[in-house]
């Protein structure tokens, strides 16, 4: 996928063309920018976000329609969007304005200091889950399938399993896709965040501040997104966490499964980062055996 490079003279030009009440805001980067979309500050109160491929800017009219809806039913802020740019000569896609949020990312937050954001980032879950789907948008290539079915992915799993033999006890990989994939969730279908990272929720005095980036949104399997219980928490607020998330165990099998695919392709596809896949795989082994 080619990605594009935007800098921080492009956004210049696209704010003094298309919201020239701005036009005189310093614009800069932000520290650290996520792979979908590029992030500048905006002044100190409001952010700018441009999608960095074609496949991501879908994004953008789903989080300006439904981000204020949703909004209100939430524990903790999400973003505000203020205003949608339009693609132009210098900018070939849709884009955001947004309501700055203040707050360290989490991947920042000592481990020691955990538990609180484990209870916080679960009752935020159980929140957003909560809000009725009011036809909300469904799973699909546009969202990564987040909130679908994770046989959709079988065929990505089967190939970086073959990879990896001699590397790794792929029987064992092998064994949690295919517990995860013999289940579905058969509840009503449930709002879903889409990509529940460390880089996607934010910290302020060692409790969640906001929650960012709902361009995976969907209504579905709510799965897709516990799998920060091992990607991120360990010890006592993994354990808060699962239970204050308080899932069924298909679901957490469920949950194993996109946690696994995801650190597959990163092994495989994306600079063999073996040692994520091994991290993930003895965190999955010393966590309770009825997940």
């Amino acid at each position: 996928m080619s990605r594009l490079t935007i800098t921080t003279e492009v956004v210049r030009v696209l704010i003094a063309d298309q919201f020239p009440q701005w036009a005189s805001l310093p614009i800069r980067p932000v520290a650290n920018s996520g792979w979908d979309n590029f992030t500048f500050h905006l002044g100190d109160e409001m952010s700018i976000r441009l999608p960095s491929a074609a496949c991501y800017e879908p994004q953008v009219a789903k989080e300006q329609k439904w981000l204020p809806r949703l909004a209100p039913h939430l524990p903790v802020p999400i973003p505000t969007p203020i205003a949608m740019g339009t693609p132009s000569a210098t900018y070939p896609y849709y884009w955001s304005v947004m309501r700055w949020l203040p707050g360290a990312s989490a991947n920042q937050a000592p481990p020691e200091n955990q538990s609180n954001i484990a209870r916080d980032l679960a009752r935020f879950l159980t929140a957003l889950q909560s809000i009725p789907d009011q036809g909300g948008p469904q799973p699909g290539p546009q969202n990564f399938h987040r909130g679908g079915l994770l046989r959709t992915y079988d065929d990505d799993v089967r190939r970086c399993v073959n990879m990896l033999k001699g590397r790794f006890d792929t029987a064992h990989i092998t064994d949690i896709w295919d517990t995860a994939c013999a289940s579905h969730w058969e509840a009503p279908p449930v709002w879903v965040h889409g990509d529940v990272a460390p880089s996607n929720f934010l910290i302020a005095k060692d409790r969640l501040a906001a929650v960012i980036d709902f361009g995976g949104c969907a209504v579905g399997d709510p799965a897709c997104d516990l799998t920060i219980a091992w990607t991120y928490f360990t010890g006592n607020a993994q354990r808060i966490f699962r239970e204050t998330v308080n899932m069924d165990t298909d679901t957490w099998a469920r949950a194993k499964g996109w946690a696994i695919w995801k650190a597959l392709l990163r092994t495989c596809d994306q600079g063999g980062d073996t040692e994520h896949l091994d991290r993930l795989l003895t965190e999955m082994s010393s966590t309770n055996r009825k997940l």
